[in-house]
């Protein structure tokens, strides 16, 4: 036990000097809602909350800006029988401008048990295409670049891996969606562009208020290297494991509220809304964010709903 417990720490420190030797910035879509949208995030997620689970987003973007970023996703995974093993399917589409990428990936993972406190590990990989098509009659453009000439449709392999580790009170993921560099549009430079590797790292901790109150803080830290890190922050309560209230921070970009109800043990409903906190504010009426999540009961189980 004590030889588990000094790699466990080994591995955690591991992480935190990698992320502290790279610096990044965001080109991939983001979400408000990434505490109920981890599969998007790491495919080592996959089938960890040990029922069939069923995740469709929808983000709107600085309404009222012509062009803004709108995202959709949808992410279906569960464990197999023997429950070391998980799958999963994760769809995203981002249109952003002239511009919408999709990204399609199956994700696959497996779980190692570390001891019997329910503390696990979680690998995970992916493997899919993303699709990037532009439509340069969209939109006015300052740059007179030769590409707006031709519209460009282009299809390039993924593959990401990706590790989580977690209890029933915490939970702390490192991954990289994709290791391959691909071409994104690029809206600060009205070009396409070349994708660099990003790095995700997840976390969170559920503390018990009282018998019908839970906390859960949780963050984000995503981006690419070159650039500083951006990091998402939230803090979350639980009210008789039905009603979910909470506030959450990006750095340099927006604070938000967020709400969710458990209709039923199988159906979450959730809402966010944020508010920017750059010079964009004068120009958009904020972003909304809506998250559904299906789940279904495994048979001889009671479906309990759990927090992440």
């Amino acid at each position: 036990m004590i030889h588990k417990s000094s790699q466990i720490k080994g591995l955690i420190v591991l992480v935190f000097l990698l992320i502290s030797t790279i610096s990044f910035a965001q080109q991939d879509p983001q979400y408000t809602h990434y505490m109920y949208n981890t599969l998007s995030v790491n495919p080592a997620y996959a089938g960890q909350r040990e029922t069939l689970s069923v995740v469709g987003l929808h983000r709107s973007q600085w309404v009222g800006i012509d062009g803004a970023p709108q995202t959709q996703s949808l992410s279906i995974h569960s464990p197999l029988r023997n429950e070391r093993i998980g799958l999963g399917l994760n769809i995203v589409n981002d249109a952003l401008g002239p511009a919408r990428e999709s990204f399609i990936d199956a994700n696959v993972s497996y779980t190692i048990p570390l001891n019997a406190e329910d503390l696990k590990l979680s690998f995970g990989v992916k493997g899919g295409l993303h699709i990037l098509d532009t439509d340069w009659s969209k939109g006015r453009f300052r740059n007179t670049d030769p590409t707006f000439e031709d519209n460009i449709n282009l299809i390039s392999p993924m593959i990401g891996a990706g590790l989580y580790m977690h209890t029933r009170r915490w939970y702390l993921g490192l991954a990289v969606p994709n290791f391959i560099t691909t071409d994104h549009y690029d809206d600060y430079t009205e070009s396409v562009a070349t994708e660099r590797m990003h790095f995700y790292l997840i976390g969170g901790y559920v503390f018990n208020i009282s018998e019908t109150t839970e906390l859960k803080p949780a963050f984000l830290l995503k981006g690419v290297s070159g650039a500083p890190v951006i990091a998402d922050l939230s803090a979350n309560f639980w009210f008789q494991k039905k009603l979910t209230l909470g506030l959450a921070w990006r750095w340099d970009d927006s604070v938000s509220a967020l709400a969710g109800f458990q209709v039923t043990p199988g159906m979450f409903i959730g809402y966010s809304y944020d508010m920017t906190s750059t010079g964009l504010n004068n120009y958009n009426s904020g972003t909304h964010e809506v998250t559904l999540r299906f789940e279904v009961k495994r048979l001889g189980r009671i479906l309990s709903p759990r927090f992440f």
